[in-house]
């Protein structure tokens, strides 16, 4: 049997005298109770109750014993009592992991409406553009942005979808009339854009009527970084791909224009990966549920606003 069974039980005799009461009590066999208490002692090399015919006295062994079970027992309890509250109510602390782009804004943002409704929860928020490994880097929660996942043991939500497309400043295209074709850009000053989901190499566009890969040479200026790529491109460094949801906010201030604007980048799904789908704490349920509500929806209306064609 059971260990903190076997110490329950005898915990019961003690409290109770009899182990009569006790089988009662656990809708159980006197044998049962007896053999409970026979398989702690025998573990313990120890005698913790004296038995007769007549009544049960408890050993001063038994006593010590007694008194800590009751300890450990409670804390047991206690343990348990905790865990179950995890699949119930967000408490603790909620490890998270975003590529750059999206985690500086839409995340922080996010992380920031998640601990106003679940205050108990204490949210650690890294940013970096590899994937990590979720036990390795103790974390709870990834979020990723890719055509698709490697094949793995992990658990993953789509929380939306995001295009990148191609933007220059209004200085720049003073100097340097804008394309009407994607060939056209072989006669611009091209950023390339070279994270872990983005060949710098290769522009893969596609509009409503086509698709067309466009490989840029010659000399140019590559960045790993959405920020960055944003200052590169209003300072007037060239055409670029930006990410809708990066790009919104600059196109609407001018700050930065649509260049081709019929075309855009392939969909990247933004999925929030964790470990299982058996278990999962209540804090990793909201946080996935709040992804949803505030970056799923934004990245819908950019997509609208940026008149972005997606494939079906």
């Amino acid at each position: 049997m059971d260990k903190f069974y076997n110490m329950s039980v005898f915990a019961r005799v003690v409290e109770m005298g009899s182990f009569t009461a006790v089988a009662n009590h656990l809708d159980s066999t006197v044998g049962n109770v007896s053999r409970a208490v026979s398989t702690l002692e025998e573990a313990l090399n120890t005698r913790l109750l004296q038995r007769s015919t007549r009544r049960l006295s408890v050993t001063d062994a038994g006593r010590r014993f007694y008194d800590r079970c009751t300890e450990i027992l409670a804390d047991l309890e206690h343990a348990e009592a905790e865990a179950r509250d995890a699949m119930l109510e967000p408490r603790g602390r909620l490890r998270v992991h975003s590529v750059p782009g999206l985690g500086r804004t839409h995340l922080t943002e996010a992380v920031l409406a998640y601990r106003k409704e679940f205050p108990e929860v204490t949210v650690d928020l890294m940013l970096s553009q590899r994937m990590p490994n979720l036990l390795e880097d103790q974390l709870d929660l990834s979020v990723v942005i890719a055509r698709t996942l490697p094949d793995s043991a992990y658990v993953s939500q789509k929380i939306g979808a995001s295009q990148c497309v191609l933007v220059a400043s209004p200085d720049y295209l003073a100097e340097h009339p804008a394309p009407t074709r994607p060939e056209e850009l072989v006669d611009h000053n091209c950023v390339l854009l070279a994270t872990v989901d983005y060949a710098p190499d290769e522009w893969h566009l596609q509009s409503a009527a086509e698709s067309v890969t466009f490989r840029p040479t010659g000399p140019h200026f590559g960045v790993n970084d959405m920020e960055a790529m944003s200052v590169a491109l209003r300072a007037g460094a060239g055409i670029g791909l930006l990410a809708g949801f990066s790009a919104v906010e600059e196109l609407r201030a001018g700050r930065l224009v649509r260049v081709l604007p019929d075309f855009h980048t392939y969909a990247r799904n933004v999925y929030a990966v964790y470990l299982s789908r058996q278990f999962v704490d209540a804090k990793i349920k909201h946080f996935v549920e709040t992804l949803k509500t505030h970056v799923g929806t934004k990245l819908d209306a950019y997509a609208r606003e940026l008149h972005i064609h997606v494939a079906a």
